[in-house]
């Protein structure tokens, strides 16, 4: 077998080796690129850090100014007869090197606030896990039944889909203003702003999945005298379930997208609340280190729901999942009970 074939094989998988390679590269690739416009003068690096201010009563030490400005500003030194200024190249504040937002992430959580009252890092991060939970559980709660009774019953279908349709066109932000008036300016309107951003999407992505159940199976239960109720809780739900799990996975990532959106409404709060002040104080260093805090948060997440879904539903490959394998231990012990 060629090199091409190994690589690119239609309908086949890559081997468990090359596949935990692609995996490390998906993420090493941004980091070169990242470090490459970092440390590399040349491929960017469009401002002169000032070292020296010579004779300038322009600029202070520190002081970061765009190339050209340094130029002229040197240039018109020189032709005085003044001292001209020294610096070297570097990226603008906003475009901080790996290591210091590396040194960030460690930072932002022992460093004390800045102001008395204002929260811990990690408590910023918990209250928008929080905002995030609370949003995504009740939309689920209201959106996966009708979702998959529109998905089952014609009626339920032509009943709701309609105005869901219409209604997900709507920014979930321009309800700020209403959330607020209605719940106030605590958390309830940044939980309703993630629970309307969510719940529209939702009932549709759970109605597409649940039509897709094999309706053989359906005819097969109908057959034997299976009731309406019986066969959507013994035949459908089972026979999508393992998808229905993978979109309440992908949901949860749209939820997560309207969190920023979401913190601003009423009073700032969470994660969002300490990106804004990071950003007035110019430590851009700490905003990426809270982008990358809440990407970790959504990747772990979704690896450990991942995990479990490999177990729950082991059968769809052919294994025997961690919990078959605990039923079939305690089995006997029942027995001899």
């Amino acid at each position: 077998m060629s090199t091409q074939e190994k690589w690119f094989r239609f309908g086949k998988n890559l081997s468990p080796k090359r596949q935990r390679g692609l995996t490390v590269a998906s993420f090493m690739l941004p980091l070169i690129l990242w470090s490459a416009i970092s440390y590399v003068p040349f491929i960017w690096h469009p401002e002169v850090r000032i070292s020296e201010v010579g004779d300038t009563i322009y600029f202070d030490v520190d002081d970061r100014i765009d190339i050209e400005t340094f130029q002229l500003e040197n240039q018109n030194m020189v032709e005085a007869g003044s001292v001209p200024m020294v610096g070297e190249r570097v990226n603008p504040v906003y475009f901080p090197a790996p290591h210091e937002v590396t040194k960030a992430l460690y930072s932002a959580f022992v460093t004390e606030p800045r102001r008395d009252g204002e929260p811990w890092f990690h408590e910023s991060v918990a209250h928008s896990v929080r905002v995030v939970f609370w949003g995504f559980i009740l939309s689920s709660i209201f959106g996966v039944p009708v979702g998959i009774l529109c998905g089952v019953f014609n009626t339920f279908s032509k009943l709701t889909e309609p105005f869901v349709e219409f209604f997900r066109y709507f920014p979930a932000p321009v309800f700020g203003a209403l959330a607020v008036a209605i719940l106030g300016i605590n958390d309830a309107p940044k939980v309703a702003i993630i629970f309307i951003g969510t719940f529209f999407q939702q009932v549709l992505v759970i109605a597409n999945t649940t039509r897709t159940v094999d309706f053989s199976l359906v005819e097969a239960a109908q057959t034997l005298g299976a009731k309406p109720g019986r066969l959507l809780f013994k035949v459908v739900i089972p026979s999508v379930l393992p998808k229905l799990y993978m979109d309440m996975r992908i949901l949860l990532g749209w939820a997560w997208t309207y969190l920023i959106v979401a913190e601003v409404v009423g009073t700032s709060t969470g994660i969002s609340w300490f990106i804004n002040q990071q950003a007035k104080y110019r430590m851009f260093e700490n905003v990426y280190a809270a982008i990358l805090v809440l990407g970790f948060i959504g990747l772990g997440t979704d690896m450990i729901l991942g995990a479990i879904g490999r177990q729950l539903f082991a059968w769809e490959d052919g294994r025997r999942s961690a919990f078959s394998r605990l039923f079939r231990k305690t089995k006997p012990v029942a027995a001899e009970a």
